[in-house]
C-alpha cells in the first residue's frame, strides 16, 4: 500500500509562518519573527528531505487528494499533490535553498523597519512557489503561479517609500499578467479539447496524436500559450524588463526570486508540459530561439552594467535562456540539471554580493570597490566558488550543466550547430562579465570613499532611503570595510560548497533518475538504444572536443577580463570611446524600456486616461449626476406650481383625485 506522506503540510507550514508573522508579528519581538520564519521554513525542509528518503519505496507519480474543488459535469478539479522525480527536485531545492536565505535573512534584515513584514512576505511566497511545484493539475498550478507573482510584488517593492522601488514591483506585476493572459488562454484550450486539467488525464490524451510536423495546430498553439505565461516568469524575450528592476527589492529577495525558485517556474511548466511540446516542434523550434536569443542578448548587456547586482540579473536572463534553450531541444532533463546548480552558484552570487554592500556601506557600483578580498576573505573565497561555477571551469558545479546543454543542443535532432555556436560565445560573455564583476570588486585599490565618518554612509544596503535608521548603516558608518556576521556567512558556506561539487551528480544519472517524469524526452546521450561501437566512440570524441572548447571559452573570458581589467584597466575606457555609439546602446541596455515606454506605456496610460475621464468620469459617472440632479429640478419646479395657495384650487385637485381613485375602483368591478 502507497503510504500517504501529507504532502499538503509542506506548503501549509510555510503559509502558518505566514499568517501569523503577518497578523501578530508587530506585537513580537525580532528573536520571535525570526524564530518562526526559520521553524516554519526548516521544518519545510525537514520534510521534503524526509520525503526524499521514503522516495525509492514510492509508486511514481504518487498522487495525494487532500479535498474536492470544482465539479462540473464531466470536468473536475481537486486539491491535489503531485510527487515525482521532477516535482521532488523542485521541493528539494526551493526548501533548502529558501531555508539558507531566511537564515542570511535574519543577518541582513535584523535592523530594517518591517522585520515582521518581510518573512511574512518570505514565508507567503514559499507557500505559493510549493503550490505550484506540488500541483497535480494546472489549475492548482496557476494558483501557486499567480500567488508567486503577488509575493514577488510584495518583496520588490518591499521599501515601498521609494518610488523606484515601488515602481519596480508594479512593473514585475503586470509584465507578468501579460505572460499569463497566455498560460490562461492555453488552460481554456485544455479543458475545451481534453476536458481536464489533471495532469495525469491530460498526459494521457496527449500522449497517442501524433506530432505536428505539417505545421501550427491545436498542440502548437498550446505550447505557444504555455510558452508565454513561461516568458513573462521566466524573464524571457520580450517580457524580461521587470527583472533587472526587480533589483530594487531587498538583496535576499533577489537571491529567493531571481535564483532558485520564482524565476525558474517557467522552465518547471515547460519541462511538466513535456509531453505536449514534444507533440509541438514548432513549438519547441520557438523555445529554442527564443532562450537562445535571450542568453545572448542578455550576456551583451551584462558586460557593460556597473552595478553589481544588474550585472547579476542579467546574467540570470542569459542562464535562463541556457535552460529554456535546452527545453527547446527536448533536453529537458539537461535544463533542469542547470536550474538545480544554476540555484546554488546564483543564489551564492546574489548573497554574496549583498555581503560585500554590506562591507561597503551600501555601495553597489562596482567601479567604487576594489581590494575588498583582504578585509571580507570569507566572502571573497566563496564568491570566488560561484564564479568559477557560473564560467563554466571544470570540477564546479556549473561546468556539468552547462556542457551537458551545449552537447544536447549540438546532437540532438532537435538541435542545431547554431545553437551551440552561439550558446558558445554567450559562456565566453558569460565568464568575462563574471570575472569582471570579480576583479572589479575583489582586486587592485579600493576606489570608495574612505569609511568610518560617522553618517556619511548611514544608508541602507540595498536601497533604503538615505538616513534611515538601521544597524547596516551605523555599522557602515563607524566600522569600515567588514567581514559579515557568522548568521549570514554560513549560507555562503554551504551554497559554495554546493556551487562546487553540485554537479558531480552528473548529467547521465541525474536523467536517469528523471525519466520516469520525462520518460517522452529525447533520450541523453548514451542512453536509449544501443549504438555501434564506432558511433559512440565518434560521438564521444566529438563531445570531448565540444568541451575543450566551451572551458577553452571559459578561459578566454578570464584571461580578457585579467587583461582589461588588471593588466591595462585604462583600455576599457577607451575601447569605450573607440566604440562610441554601440557602447552607448549597450550601457543603455539597448533602449528596450525607452521603446516599451514610448509605444505601450505612454499610449496606454493616455489612452486609459481619455477612456477613464471622458468616456467613463465624465459621460457616465457626472453626466448620471448632473442629469439627476437637473430631473429632480424640473419635478420639483412642476410641483411647486401645485402649492398655489388658492383653496378652491386645491379643492378641484381634491375632486380630480376622487374621480380617479372611484374611476379605477369602477374598472376593476367590471373585470
Amino acid at each position: 500500500m502507497t503510504p500517504n506522506l501529507h504532502l499538503w503540510l509542506i506548503p501549509v507550514l510555510l503559509l502558518i509562518g505566514a499568517t501569523i508573522n503577518g497578523f501578530f508579528g508587530r506585537r513580537f519581538s525580532r528573536q520571535t519573527v525570526s524564530a518562526i520564519a526559520l521553524g516554519f521554513s526548516g521544518a519545510g525542509f525537514a520534510m521534503a528531505l524526509w520525503i526524499a528518503a521514503q522516495f525509492s519505496s514510492l509508486i511514481v507519480p504518487h498522487v495525494e487528494t487532500l479535498a474536492p474543488w470544482i465539479r462540473v459535469g464531466d470536468f473536475q478539479v481537486d486539491f491535489a499533490f503531485y510527487l515525482d522525480p521532477l516535482s521532488l527536485v523542485m521541493l528539494l531545492v526551493v526548501t533548502g535553498v529558501g531555508f539558507l536565505i531566511h537564515i542570511y535573512s535574519v543577518g541582513y534584515m535584523w535592523e530594517e523597519g518591517g522585520f515582521y513584514r518581510f518573512f511574512s512576505y518570505i514565508n507567503l511566497f514559499m507557500f505559493f512557489m510549493l503550490t505550484l511545484v506540488l500541483a497535480s493539475n494546472y489549475l492548482l498550478m496557476f494558483i501557486g503561479w499567480e500567488g508567486v507573482g503577488l509575493a514577488s510584488y510584495l518583496l520588490i517593492g518591499f521599501w515601498f517609500t521609494k518610488d523606484s522601488a515601488a515602481s519596480a514591483g508594479k512593473k514585475a506585476f503586470i509584465v507578468n499578467r501579460i505572460g499569463d493572459f497566455g498560460f490562461l488562454i492555453a488552460l481554456f484550450l485544455l479543458i475545451k479539447h481534453f476536458g481536464s486539467l489533471n495532469f495525469a488525464q491530460v498526459f494521457e490524451s496527449v500522449a497517442p496524436l501524433s506530432p505536428e510536423i505539417a505545421g501550427a495546430g491545436l498542440l502548437t498553439s498550446i505550447a505557444l500559450l504555455l510558452m508565454v505565461g513561461a516568458a513573462g516568469k521566466s524573464a524571457q524575450l520580450p517580457l524580461y524588463v521587470w527583472l533587472p528592476d526587480a533589483m530594487e527589492g531587498p538583496t535576499p529577495v533577489s537571491a529567493l526570486i531571481h535564483a532558485a525558485t520564482m524565476v525558474t517556474a517557467g522552465v518547471y511548466m515547460v519541462s511538466r508540459s513535456h509531453v505536449i511540446f514534444e507533440r509541438a516542434p514548432m513549438a519547441l523550434s520557438v523555445v529554442a530561439i527564443i532562450g537562445t536569443l535571450t542568453a545572448l542578448f542578455a550576456a551583451t548587456i551584462g558586460v557593460c552594467q556597473t552595478d553589481i547586482k544588474k550585472v547579476l540579473a542579467y546574467s540570470t536572463i542569459s542562464q535562463l535562456g541556457y535552460m529554456f534553450m535546452a527545453c527547446g531541444v527536448a533536453a529537458f532533463s539537461a535544463g533542469i540539471f542547470h536550474l538545480m546548480t544554476h540555484a546554488f552558484f546564483k543564489g551564492l552570487l546574489f548573497l554574496a554580493a549583498g555581503s560585500v554592500i554590506h562591507a561597503v556601506g551600501g555601495e553597489q557600483d562596482m567601479r567604487r570597490m576594489g581590494g575588498l578580498r583582504h578585509h571580507i576573505p570569507w566572502t571573497f573565497w566563496t564568491m570566488t566558488a560561484a564564479t568559477f561555477a557560473i564560467a563554466g571551469f571544470p570540477p564546479f558545479a556549473g561546468f556539468f550543466s552547462k556542457d551537458e546543454i551545449l552537447w544536447r543542443v549540438y546532437s540532438s535532432p532537435y538541435g542545431s550547430w547554431v545553437y551551440w555556436l552561439l550558446g558558445v560565445f554567450t559562456a565566453f560573455l558569460t565568464s568575462f562579465y563574471m570575472f569582471r564583476l570579480w576583479f572589479l570588486t575583489f582586486f587592485g585599490e579600493y576606489r570608495g570613499e574612505a569609511q568610518g565618518h560617522g553618517d556619511d554612509h548611514m544608508h541602507v544596503v540595498g536601497g533604503l532611503q538615505p538616513g534611515a535608521s538601521t544597524s547596516h548603516g551605523s555599522e557602515h558608518g563607524h566600522g569600515g570595510i567588514h567581514e559579515s556576521p557568522k548568521i549570514m556567512l554560513v549560507p555562503l558556506v554551504i551554497l559554495a560548497v554546493l556551487s562546487v561539487c553540485g554537479g558531480w551528480v552528473g548529467s547521465a544519472r541525474f536523467d536517469k533518475f528523471l525519466s520516469p517524469a520525462l520518460h517522452n524526452a529525447v533520450p541523453a546521450s548514451g542512453s536509449g538504444q544501443a549504438v555501434p561501437l564506432e558511433e559512440q566512440k565518434e560521438q564521444g570524441d566529438t563531445e570531448t572536443l565540444l568541451t575543450g572548447i566551451s572551458v577553452l571559452a571559459a578561459a578566454s573570458g578570464l584571461f580578457l577580463a585579467w587583461f582589461l581589467y588588471q593588466r591595462r584597466p585604462q583600455l576599457p575606457q577607451e575601447i569605450a570611446q573607440a566604440l562610441g555609439g554601440f557602447y552607448q546602446t549597450v550601457l543603455h541596455k539597448y533602449y528596450v524600456d525607452e521603446l516599451y515606454a514610448a509605444f505601450f506605456v505612454k499610449p496606454l496610460i493616455d489612452g486609459s486616461t481619455r477612456l477613464l475621464w471622458h468616456g467613463v468620469d465624465r459621460d457616465m459617472i457626472d453626466a448620471t449626476l448632473d442629469n439627476s440632479a437637473e430631473g429632480a429640478n424640473h419635478v420639483s419646479d412642476a410641483m411647486r406650481h401645485m402649492q398655489s395657495g388658492n383653496l378652491r384650487s386645491y379643492a378641484g385637485w381634491i375632486a380630480a383625485g376622487a374621480a380617479v381613485v372611484i374611476a379605477y375602483m369602477i374598472w376593476m368591478g367590471t373585470q
